[in-house]
């Protein structure tokens, strides 16, 4: 565990991976606590944090329940109009393309399409993510963006920017070691997931469970008394976690370590939601169990009664869509 200046931070990962790699996440949980002093730590931007208890209250919570509400709604509103669009724009390709038609590129345009052609569906959507985490971290590492990073990139239930936050903070990783673990266990899962669900409904269910995870880490923060930062993406990959080891679950996994060790997907999604109920329960303070919670619920959620009962469902956003665009010509 490491200590900075009155806020707990623990970075970790487990050693659990799917037949060839896995490892669960951790979302970076910091707990500030005001009325400690603090000694100087030039090292660290969290060193002059303080969170005062009597900013939040069960009162504080609607504004962003319904930023939570809002935007998971247009999640899912966008992921079936980006689905709808990619469907239109590959059958407008086959109408237009005339047979035997090759278009001239350049050499290094070439390249970077054989690249990325050679990569999964999955991959694809794996990398702009990946690129985007390791922009926050980059600007973590620029000392006159620091301010800005606390402000917009840490979620808070304390602070002034309760909203905007709650998404940032996603992408939002301090530690080298913590964003490389969360990488690692998106990229294991994020292939089987979206040859499940398709890009559109992956990426849809990422960025509401990162969002939701926020809030439930904030109900929880609000209803203990215990204000503090938390950042990473561990409550939206827990979702995609969770989302795969039950529509999965007889699936093996096995321990890095201990590659003679194996056991199923259902098992071990319901021992890393026990564990992270148990931190809920009693207290603990290394991991923010509650947005981890939050994140498994909604994958989960998402398998058993989601994907079923409202994106098999969304053919009213469809025609809707279909009518504003008009019909292929």
């Amino acid at each position: 565990m490491l200590k900075l200046n009155g806020i707990c931070g623990f970075k970790n990962c487990s050693l659990l991976q799917p037949p060839k790699s896995f490892r669960t996440n951790v979302r970076h949980f910091k707990r500030t606590r005001a009325e400690e002093p603090r000694p100087d730590l030039d090292s660290s931007p969290f060193g002059n944090i303080s969170v005062n208890v009597n900013n939040i209250s069960l009162n504080s919570l609607w504004k962003p329940l319904g930023f939570t509400i809002l935007f998971s709604s247009a999640c899912f509103g966008g992921a079936v109009i980006w689905h709808y669009e990619n469907m239109r724009s590959k059958a407008l390709e086959m109408l237009k393309r005339p047979m035997g038609f090759v278009q001239k590129q350049g050499e290094i345009r070439r390249e970077i399409n054989r690249l990325w052609n050679s990569l999964s569906t999955g991959e694809k959507v794996f990398v702009p993510i990946f690129f985007l985490n390791i922009l926050v971290f980059a600007a973590w590492r620029v000392p006159r963006f620091q301010p800005t990073m606390l402000k917009y990139f840490c979620s808070n239930p304390g602070s002034k920017n309760v909203c905007l936050p709650m998404l940032l903070s996603t992408f939002s990783h301090y530690s080298f070691f913590h964003l490389m673990a969360n990488m690692y266990v998106l990229h294991s899962f994020s292939t089987g997931a979206v040859a499940t669900l398709g890009k559109e409904q992956f990426l849809g269910l990422y960025l509401s469970a990162g969002v939701i995870s926020s809030f439930t880490s904030y109900l929880y923060k609000t209803v203990t008394r215990q204000p503090g930062l938390s950042l990473g993406a561990s409550g939206a990959i827990m979702a995609i976690l969770g989302y795969v080891c039950t529509q999965y679950p007889d699936t093996k996994l096995g321990i890095i370590l201990l590659p003679f060790l194996t056991f199923s997907a259902g098992a071990a999604i319901k021992v890393i939601v026990g564990i992270d109920t148990a931190g809920v329960l009693m207290g603990w303070k290394l991991f923010d169990h509650a947005a981890h919670l939050g994140g498994a619920a909604c994958g989960i959620g998402w398998a058993y009664w989601g994907n079923e009962h409202m994106w098999k469902k969304r053919d009213p956003i469809l025609q809707y869509w279909h009518d504003l665009r008009g019909s292929i010509k």
